[in-house]
């Protein structure tokens, strides 16, 4: 690097840590709860918001949400103009947490685990990081910030950033938190300079794997009439063998009866993650239910009393998300298809709901693009409480891969 590249690069670096270390001019509401927060400005700026930015679903995760997540709120002022929220999650990590369990080695590595790996390594156990998260770890996409209708995003980034600040500045009595994460970014956001001013660097993550609900499907069976005669085939063969092994799939209406063997079959799955950065208890799924009302749905696949899986999908505007599921994996080592069964049932809540995409999230990549789900692109963008980290986080992050959507295509070829 010329001497000149390098002394540009000081300067910039300079300039950020004024930006850092300087008002906006932005005024800022915080809060611990939701409910402590103006909730007619809240609802207000959130109009076209993420449904996980509704006050009764964050109450949700407040009060029955993981162990090791605190949640922390702001409104951003321009002025009297509230412009923008910010949903935010203090979340502890330990060293176990982010170490591979044994049998896991060919399982992809996670953004947080690939970042923080020699310090895990050189820790163990011992590590505990505290993570403030613009966003919610309980779901994927853009779920933690919201811009007031009509506000240019571009304009309002600088204070979100301030706000993320000042959260952390706050967080010393608790214990110092070195990493601050937005998530999930994709190509729909703009004005993301901002972040840079503030020494915050993006990392493409897996991808969230999106399938486009054409307006045309008015029920299940015309999504199987568009598939070509292979992939019809197979999702009609899913259920005669679910059939014939006496399962039946059933709408839950009320989860709290069914807590216990849900929440079972959720660990089922989560525990085969690589890493689990927080993990629902018990009554969480139920209280979301009860939250969000016709905006959620359970499907259970059941072999007389037994339930052997489930998978809830939620409303989010015109989008449906395929959301938490959990499934026997005796049972379907035994060759029943229940994790393939439970995300087709998401695509018929989804045409029934009559939304224009399904988020499949992105895990299991294979078997989603097999349903026609194509890649979106996400990034987390990052930054170290230390100047001198983020610099090297920024080569670091450079050199972090993520598993690749593969290319399948399951329709007729005049639906392609």
């Amino acid at each position: 690097m010329s001497i000149r590249k390098v002394t540009d690069s000081l300067r910039a670096l300079h300039a950020r840590h004024k930006d850092r270390h300087r008002p906006t001019g932005f005024g800022f509401a915080f809060a611990d709860r939701v409910d402590f927060l103006n909730r007619e400005v809240w609802d207000e700026v959130t109009t076209n918001g993420s449904l996980f930015l509704r006050r009764s679903l964050l109450r949700v995760i407040e009060q029955h949400g993981p162990e090791n997540l605190t949640t922390r709120y702001a409104i951003v002022f321009r002025e009297a103009k509230a412009v923008a929220v910010v949903a935010a999650q203090i979340v502890t990590v330990s060293g176990a947490q982010l170490r591979r369990e044994k049998g896991a080695e060919k399982r992809p590595a996670t953004l947080l685990r690939r970042v923080m790996a020699p310090a895990a390594k050189a820790a163990g156990a011992n590590l505990r990081e505290r993570i403030l998260v613009a966003g919610n770890l309980l779901s994927w996409g853009f779920d933690g910030i919201a811009f007031a209708p009509g506000e240019d995003p571009a304009a309002i980034w600088p204070g979100v950033a301030e706000a993320l600040y000042r959260m952390r500045r706050a967080e010393r009595l608790a214990g110092q938190t070195s990493f601050v994460l937005v998530k999930d970014l994709t190509a729909a956001q703009s004005g993301l300079d901002a972040l840079h001013r503030f020494s915050y660097r993006p990392l493409e993550t897996e991808p969230n794997m999106v399938l486009a609900i054409d307006p045309a499907w008015r029920s299940y069976e015309d999504y199987l009439s568009v598939l070509d005669a292979k992939n019809r085939r197979n999702a009609r063969d899913q259920l005669k063998k679910l059939a014939g092994a006496g399962c039946t799939l059933e709408p839950l209406d009320d989860l709290t009866p069914h807590a216990p063997r849900l929440h079972a079959l959720y660990r089922a799955v989560q525990g085969n993650a690589s890493v689990r950065l927080v993990t629902l208890g018990e009554s969480c799924l139920p209280e979301m239910a009860r939250a969000l009302g016709a905006d959620f749905r359970c499907t259970a696949i059941r072999r007389g009393a037994e339930i052997l899986g489930f998978v809830t999908t939620l409303r989010n505007g015109p989008t449906a998300i395929a959301y938490y599921l959990g499934f026997d994996r005796k049972a379907a080592e035994q060759g029943l298809p229940i994790y393939l069964r439970l995300l087709h049932t998401t695509i018929s809540d989804a045409i029934t709901w009559r939304c224009r995409t399904l988020s499949l999230g992105r895990t299991a990549l294979m078997p989603k693009a097999g349903l026609g789900a194509k890649p979106e692109p996400m990034h987390v963008w990052m930054r170290h409480r230390v100047p001198v980290l983020n610099w090297l986080l920024r080569g670091l992050l450079g050199a972090v891969t993520h598993d690749e959507a593969p290319e399948r295509n399951p329709f007729k070829s005049s639906n392609q």
